[in-house]
C-alpha cells in the first residue's frame, strides 16, 4: 500500500472507529462486537506504525499515551468555573425562586433541572473541532492540565462533528460498577480503598501515569458551553442540544420546568429513583434557562445567582453489629466483614458492611455487640461510620484478627508497607477457589458457565485441585453436579475446550500473578511470546520493558521460581492449553549494530525538533528501549528543556546524559 492509499484508509478507519466509539460509549448502543472494533483498531495501529506521518492527535489510537508526567501544568480558564450555592430543603428552593423573581423585573422565566453528578468538574477545550486541552476546576480561575488522563475517557470525543473553537464544561465520574471493581482490587492488594466514587474519580484523573486513569473505566457527562451566546444559542437547554449534536455525552435525565412547584416535584421524584442509577448523584442542579436572564442575574464572587444545587441528605441508619466474619481472597488477603442486624439503607436491605482491615477496626474502636451508624459509601458499599459508645452495656466483645488463616490454619503475615494480613500458603483452599473464579473470568480464560457455585461444587467434591484440573473434567462428572443438565454440561465443556486456544496474555492474566493486570499480561506476552521465555526471564530483562516496574518484575520472577508453578504450567501444557502469544507482534527492531541496540533510554523535559513519540519510535527502531523512569538499569537519559527529577536522578546515578541535538546527531 502506497502512502496515498494508506492516508485514505486511515481516514476511513478514523471515521468508522469514531462512530463505533460514539455508539458504544455515548449512546450505549454498540452496532458491532468488540472483536470487530479491536480488529479495525489493530489495522489502524499497523498503518500508523508503517506511516508515522499519518498519526494525528485525534486518532482513535491516541487514547492512552505511554508517557508518564512529572507534574501537572497550571492552566487558566477562559471564563471562571464558579461553584454553586446549595439548597437543602423546599424552603431553600422557594427562597432561591423569590430572589430570581425579584431580580427579573419583567417577563416570565423557566428552569432547567439536571442531575448533579458526584464526580470531578472539568473543562474541555476544542480548536477547530479538535480536542486540545482538558483541565480540572482548580480554584475556579486556574486549574491543572489533565489532558492525557481525560483522553482515556472514551466518551470524550477527540474531534467533534463541527469545527467549533469552544470550551465545554462537564463532570467526570466513576460508574458504580467500576468503583466496586476498583475497591475489590485494592482490597486484594492490601491497599486503602476509596471512600466513594467521587474520590476515586478525582484520584484517577490526578494520576501522573495516564495508563492508571485508563484502567479505571471513567465516564463523563457534559453540561455546559462557556460563552454559549457566541454560538447563537439563547438558552441553557439549547446549549445541551448543541452538545448532543456535536457528539458529546449529556445526561438525558433533564427537564425544563416552568414553575418552582415543577422543580420541587422533579427533585422529589429522584429521592426514590436515585439508587437505581448506574452512577452516583448527590443532588439536582437548577438553572435559569434563558442565557440573557442568566446574564441579567449575574453572580457573586463565588456563585452564579441564576443557579443552585439541591443536595440530597446522606442517609445514615443505626443497627447492631452482631459479629465479624473473615474471608480469604485469591491473593491471600484476609478481610473482615461486619455482620449486622438487617436494616434498610438508601433503598436496599443491608446485612453486611466492609471493615477493610484490623487497623480500621482499632481506629473506630468497633466491638462485637456495638450499635453502629451505617451508611453506603457513595450509596454503594455499606460501611460502618462510627460506634455509638453511649449505648454500650459492657457485654460487647473486643475483636482481634486471627494469627492463622481461617481456611487452612497457615500463619498470617503482614508484608512490609501493607495494612492487610495475608495467608501465604499457595495450597489454601480459599485462595484456590478464588483463583479459579479469576482464571475463568471474562478478561482471563473466559470460560462461560463456570460460576462461583459450580467451582465451589467441583472443589468440594474433589474433582478439581487447581486450574489445570478444569481441562480434565468429563461429561459424566459434570452431570452429577447440582443444576447441571445435558445442555449446560455440553456448553461448559465446549467453553473449556475453546479456551485452550486463547492467546498467552489471557492465560497469564488468569494465573493471577501479583501486580500483573490484563494490560501488563499483554505487554509481557508480546515481548516474550512464549510462556517458557517469560518463565526464564530475569529482573534485568523484565525491567527493561517500558511498562514493567521493579515491583512487578520481582513478582513475576518470584512466581515462576516456585516449583508448584512449574508443575502447574506443565499440567496445563499437557492438557493442550496454548502457551504462546498469537496476537499482533511488536514492531521488529533493526540495526542491531547501532549505538542504541540493547540500551535503555529515558526521555525527559521538552523536545523541540522531535515529539516524544517520534523520538521513542526512532530509538526503538534502532534496537533501543525507551523506559518511563530512571533506574540503575538506565543507559542513557535524553534531557530536553525544563528537565526535572529524572535528570537529577541520572546525575546522582552517574548515567550518561545527552541534549536533543546530540540525540539528533546520533539518529541521523
Amino acid at each position: 500500500m502506497d502512502s496515498q492509499a494508506a492516508e485514505k484508509r486511515v481516514q476511513e478507519l478514523h471515521n468508522v472507529l469514531n462512530q463505533y466509539n460514539y455508539e458504544y460509549y455515548v449512546l450505549d448502543q454498540p452496532s458491532v462486537p468488540d472483536s470487530e472494533y479491536d480488529r479495525l483498531t489493530q489495522e489502524l495501529l499497523q498503518l500508523e506504525e508503517k506511516f508515522p506521518e499519518l498519526q494525528t492527535p485525534d486518532s482513535p489510537t491516541q487514547r492512552v499515551g505511554g508517557e508518564v508526567l512529572d507534574t501537572f501544568k497550571k492552566v487558566r480558564h477562559d471564563a471562571p468555573m464558579l461553584s454553586l450555592s446549595n439548597a437543602f430543603n423546599e424552603e431553600d428552593l422557594r427562597d432561591f425562586d423569590r430572589r430570581v423573581k425579584q431580580a427579573l423585573d419583567e417577563g416570565s422565566y423557566s428552569y432547567v433541572c439536571e442531575l448533579k453528578i458526584d464526580g470531578l468538574a472539568v473543562s474541555l477545550k476544542y480548536e477547530n473541532g479538535l480536542f486540545i486541552q482538558g483541565a480540572t476546576r482548580g480554584d475556579g480561575t486556574v486549574g491543572e492540565d489533565i489532558s492525557a488522563n481525560l483522553k482515556t475517557i472514551r466518551s470524550i470525543p477527540l474531534r467533534i462533528k463541527e469545527p467549533y473553537t469552544m470550551e465545554v464544561r462537564g463532570e467526570a465520574f466513576m460508574p458504580k460498577q467500576s468503583f466496586i471493581a476498583l475497591n475489590a482490587t485494592r482490597d486484594e492488594k492490601g491497599e486503602e480503598p476509596f471512600a466513594n466514587p467521587r474520590n476515586a474519580a478525582a484520584g484517577s484523573l490526578r494520576q501522573l501515569d495516564p495508563r492508571i486513569a485508563a484502567s479505571r473505566n471513567l465516564d463523563i457527562f457534559l453540561y455546559g458551553v462557556a460563552g454559549a451566546e457566541e454560538t447563537g444559542i439563547t438558552t441553557h437547554s439549547g446549549s445541551l442540544e448543541l452538545l448532543d449534536r456535536l457528539s458529546f455525552k449529556t445526561n438525558k435525565e433533564r427537564k425544563v420546568c416552568r414553575t418552582i412547584d415543577e422543580v420541587i416535584s422533579y427533585v422529589g421524584s429522584w429521592a426514590d429513583k436515585r439508587p437505581k442509577l448506574p452512577y452516583e448523584i448527590d443532588g439536582i442542579v437548577i438553572k435559569v434557562d434563558s442565557l440573557e436572564q442568566q446574564k441579567e442575574l449575574g453572580a457573586t464572587a463565588k456563585s452564579p445567582r441564576w443557579a443552585i444545587a439541591f443536595k440530597f441528605p446522606a442517609e445514615e441508619v443505626v443497627t447492631k453489629l452482631t459479629g465479624i466474619t473473615l474471608s480469604v481472597g485469591r491473593t491471600g488477603v484476609v478481610t473482615p466483614t461486619a455482620l449486622l442486624q438487617p436494616v434498610k439503607v438508601a433503598g436496599t436491605t443491608v446485612q453486611r458492611a466492609t471493615l477493610h482491615n484490623e487497623d480500621l477496626i482499632r481506629e473506630k474502636d468497633i466491638k462485637i455487640g456495638d450499635f453502629v451508624v451505617i451508611k453506603k459509601a457513595g450509596d454503594i458499599i455499606p460501611e460502618v461510620v462510627n460506634v455509638i459508645a453511649e449505648r454500650r452495656t459492657g457485654e460487647e466483645e473486643e475483636f482481634s484478627m486471627p494469627t492463622h488463616c481461617p481456611e487452612c490454619e497457615s500463619e498470617l503475615i503482614r508484608l512490609e508497607g501493607e495494612v492487610a494480613l495475608r495467608c501465604m500458603n499457595p495450597k489454601c483452599p480459599a485462595q484456590i477457589r478464588e483463583g479459579m473464579i479469576h482464571f475463568v473470568s471474562r478478561n482471563a480464560m473466559n470460560i462461560d458457565g463456570l460460576g462461583e457455585k459450580v467451582i465451589a461444587q467441583l472443589y468440594r467434591s474433589g474433582l478439581v485441585h487447581d486450574v489445570s484440573d478444569l481441562y480434565r473434567l468429563t461429561k459424566e462428572q459434570l452431570l452429577h453436579l447440582e443444576r447441571m443438565g445435558e445442555k449446560s454440561t455440553d456448553n461448559l465443556l465446549n467453553a473449556i475446550e475453546a479456551s485452550k486456544v486463547n492467546s498467552l496474555e489471557k492465560l497469564l492474566f488468569g494465573l493471577g500473578i501479583r501486580h500483573v493486570g490484563a494490560k501488563a499480561a499483554k505487554t509481557l506476552s508480546q515481548h516474550f511470546e512464549t510462556m517458557e521465555a517469560l518463565a526464564d526471564a530475569n529482573l534485568e530483562q523484565l525491567t527493561s520493558i517500558h511498562e514493567i516496574g521493579d515491583k512487578m518484575a520481582e513478582a513475576v520472577v518470584t512466581y515462576f521460581n516456585q516449583p508448584e508453578v512449574s508443575e502447574l504450567i506443565a499440567k496445563l501444557q499437557a492438557a493442550g492449553v496454548n502457551m504462546a502469544y498469537n496476537g499482533p507482534k511488536l514492531a521488529a527492531v533493526a540495526a542491531s549494530d547501532s549505538f542504541f541496540a540493547g540500551k535503555t533510554v529515558v526521555l525527559t523535559g521538552k523536545l523541540h525538533q522531535l515529539t516524544r513519540n517520534e523520538a521513542k519510535e526512532r530509538i526503538e527502531a534502532l534496537g533501543g528501549k525507551v523506559a518511563g523512569s530512571v533506574s540503575k538499569n538506565t543507559d542513557l537519559v535524553i534531557a530536553g528543556e525544563e528537565a526535572g527529577s529524572k535528570l537529577d536522578k541520572a546525575v546522582q546515578l552517574n548515567i550518561e546524559v545527552w541534549d536533543e541535538q546530540k540525540l539528533l546527531d546520533e539518529l541521523n
